[in-house]
Parts: C-alpha cells; structure tokens; sequence
C-alpha cells in the first residue's frame, strides 16, 4: 500500500506540472549536497538541540523558510483549486501552510533525536527540473526509516518540494485533505483557511 501511494505521489507531481525526459538535467550531487547541508548544519542541530518546543518551531520556521519551495507546495496542493482562489486567498493559505507544517514537521522529526541522516545517492523524476534524493534514519529496531527528499532545481537554486517519510508524502497527503475539504466545504478556499487556522490554534 506504501508502495502504491509512492507512486501515486510521482504520477500526482509529474501529472500537476508537467512530465518531461528533461529531468536528467538536474546536477545531482548538488542536490544531494544542498540536502545534506539541511540535515547536517539544520534539521540535525534542531532536533538534537536542548531547547524548548517553541525554539524548535522557530529554528524549523527560518529552515523551511530557506529551503522549502512552500508557495510551490501550496500551488500543487490545492490542486485545481489554486486558479479558482483569490490572490488574497493564495498569500494567505501559503502564510498559514507555512505554519502549520513547521509545527507538524518540528514535532515529525522529533522521532529521529539523537540518530543522523544516511544518504543513498538520487533517484530520477519524470518531472522536469526535478529528483529525488534518498537517506535513511537508522532505529534502535527494524528497518531504517526512509525519508526522501524532492528537490526541485531553477539556475544554481535548489529547493524541496516534498518530503517522503516512509512513503507518505507531505503534498499528496495535503493536497488529499485540503481538496476534499473544499470541495465539501460551501466556503471553499476561505473555509479551508479557516480550517487551518483552527488546527493552529490547536497546536
């Protein structure tokens, strides 16, 4: 089943921006090494820090501030909904993505206190100007935890578009949720805003 949502998650991405033999162009050893540097100079450091839940987020806000394409995220994982939205609706659902994701993933990457990331080189992606970087989490029991990074090249620029942790992935799996919510929804993108807003105050 992890498999087949994988899957679903490359066709989702090659389907929503375009599939292109093109891929190839991304120069992998920087994407590897632009995902390496996040690990080891940010998500590293956040996670085995001894510091408060709060200091967490706000480290983890400057990371995924720096190195997540979130706009790019926000515009997939609204799907079709995106070109329906308002520009006012566009800027905000991207301002209250960002937060929600950066107390979701700081509180998600918790679980790989004290441990490091094991890279195992990159993976091609139907999707133009894009691949996969591929690492590992060693456990204390079973398998190694996988966690794939999606990185999207534009110029010298490199930014993540998506991270797979034991084949879930974080778009598909918003942009799964928050297209059902509007379409359920008689507010559509404002009521889904809202809706996010709610779970933030939550948090």
């Amino acid at each position: 089943m992890k498999k087949i949502f994988y899957a679903c998650a490359v066709f989702a991405f090659a389907a929503f921006f375009g599939a292109h033999s093109a891929a190839a162009a991304v120069d992998a050893a920087k994407a590897e090494n632009f995902v390496k540097k996040i690990t080891d100079e940010g998500l590293t450091d956040i996670i085995n820090s001894n510091v408060s839940q709060q200091e967490k987020d706000d480290r983890f806000a400057k990371l995924f501030n720096e190195a997540l394409d979130l706009k790019y995220i926000g515009q997939f994982v609204l799907g079709r909904y995106w070109r329906t939205a308002t520009p006012a609706e566009r800027e905000e659902f991207i301002s209250v993505y960002r937060q929600l994701n950066v107390k979701t993933w700081s509180k998600r990457f918790d679980e790989f206190k004290g441990r490091s990331f094991v890279f195992n080189g990159t993976s091609p992606s139907s999707t133009a100007n894009q691949i996969f970087v591929n690492s590992q989490v060693p456990m204390d029991e079973g398998a190694p935890a996988a966690v794939v990074w999606r990185v999207r090249q534009n110029g010298d620029d490199f930014k993540i578009v998506d991270i797979i942790i034991e084949n879930v992935s974080l778009a598909i799996t918003a942009r799964s949720e928050y297209t059902a919510f509007i379409k359920n929804s008689p507010d559509g993108v404002a009521g889904l805003i809202k809706n996010l807003k709610q779970k933030l105050a939550q948090n």
